[in-house]
């Protein structure tokens, strides 16, 4: 346990370090963050640390919620929101600004701001814009206050997934056929930027993979079958995104691989398989969410395409500078190849999320990855590393 930087007296043992639990956010995947977050409250050893949850609610405003991890779960079919946890309608949370301080704050209208004491890391579980893709990073850093997962850059590369793409190729890495439409595009000229999707599909053929280029959980993706579907799934995708990327299918298995950052350098963990689920056309969200399709763990590998996997994804958190933690995901072509398609920078992190699971089969339980994660982020200053 580090406790380089935490208080303490001769009178007293050196207090426990504070972790803020960050969770919800302006985006999409709002309800599976509380549900992660909830996952990460139960987990948590309160021996070894004081937590905090702070929720973001869907308009940004920062809450202090009830730490009551068994309403944080889907019920229902339905996620929770941090509307529903929230302590007040009005009252916010304000993290330091000053590096020099920790303490956070809590206020509300006409009541006298109370000081919530202070905090030694963050463990941000938000998914997608606003959370995931650099920005509560960014601010982090200049908060001084260390933080679980991967720093501004890497986060940003892991959000936007033509820049994501971009990196990888240029470390060597296998991507598969993909287009961008940027919105000035759209704007500038709208039957031009639909008839590259459609001389793309000309090229690699149906169907293809439309959806936003900086959102995950599956959220707004469609399967594209041919031409007449082509526009709904369009303004599904900018619905969430104006900037879209459009992903030629690719034949084969999806195999995923857990990354985690250990004292000596990020290590791989056993790989996992993703059947073709059932009742979906694709893993989507309700595949992954709601209806919870599981994955094989370990993969039905052969010891080559095992060792490889590990290897590809230990290289793709190097190539993207990632810290702490990432999902790497492939598909496993009918040539034999490993091609990457994304990482998440903050995987789906319930017990039943293949990232966890992963781990699992590799020797590491639930609550030490949530113990290693946040030793990981205390080892590590905030600014230039």
């Amino acid at each position: 346990m580090s406790t380089e930087n935490l208080s303490q007296s001769p009178e007293q043992p050196p207090r426990k370090p504070r972790v803020a639990v960050v969770f919800g956010g302006r985006s999409s995947e709002h309800g599976i963050s509380v549900v992660t977050a909830g996952a990460v409250l139960k987990a948590i050893d309160r021996s070894q640390y004081d937590v905090l949850p702070i929720g973001i609610t869907a308009d940004g405003r920062w809450a202090l919620t009830a730490d009551e991890p068994e309403r944080m779960a889907i019920t229902d079919r339905r996620t929770p929101s941090v509307d529903q946890l929230a302590e007040s309608t009005e009252g916010g949370v304000v993290l330091p600004v000053d590096p020099a301080s920790r303490e956070v704050v809590y206020s509300e209208p006409g009541s006298v701001p109370k000081a919530l004491g202070e905090v030694d890391v963050v463990f941000p579980v938000l998914h997608g814009p606003y959370g995931e893709d650099g920005t509560l990073q960014g601010l982090l850093e200049l908060s001084g206050v260390p933080y679980v997962g991967s720093g501004v850059l890497a986060s940003a590369v892991g959000q936007d997934k033509e820049y994501m793409k971009r990196v990888f190729t240029s470390f060597g890495l296998k991507v598969g056929p993909y287009l961008v439409i940027r919105p000035r595009e759209w704007q500038r000229d709208e039957s031009a930027a639909r008839k590259k999707i459609v001389d793309f599909a000309g090229e690699h053929g149906w169907p293809l993979f439309v959806k936003p280029a900086r959102a995950g959980s599956s959220i707004g993706i469609t399967k594209v079958d041919d031409l007449s579907g082509l526009d709904g799934a369009i303004a599904e995708a900018q619905r969430h995104d104006p900037k879209i990327l459009v992903e030629a299918a690719l034949r084969g298995r999806e195999i995923e691989c857990g990354v985690l950052e250990f004292e000596d350098g990020p290590r791989a963990s056993v790989p996992a398989e993703i059947p073709p689920p059932d009742a979906h056309a694709y893993y989507d969200f309700e595949a992954k969410y709601i209806d919870s399709t599981p994955g094989i763990v370990p993969a039905p590998l052969t010891e080559e395409e095992t060792a490889e996997v590990r290897r590809l994804a230990v290289e793709a958190f190097e190539a993207a500078s990632c810290e702490g933690l990432v999902r790497a995901d492939f598909f496993l072509t009918e040539d034999g190849d490993f091609v990457i398609n994304e990482i998440n920078t903050m995987p789906g992190f319930t017990p039943i999320s293949m990232y966890p699971q992963m781990w699992q089969a590799t020797g590491i339980g639930y609550p030490e990855l949530v113990d290693r994660l946040v030793q990981a982020a205390l080892r590590r200053s905030t600014g230039l590393r």
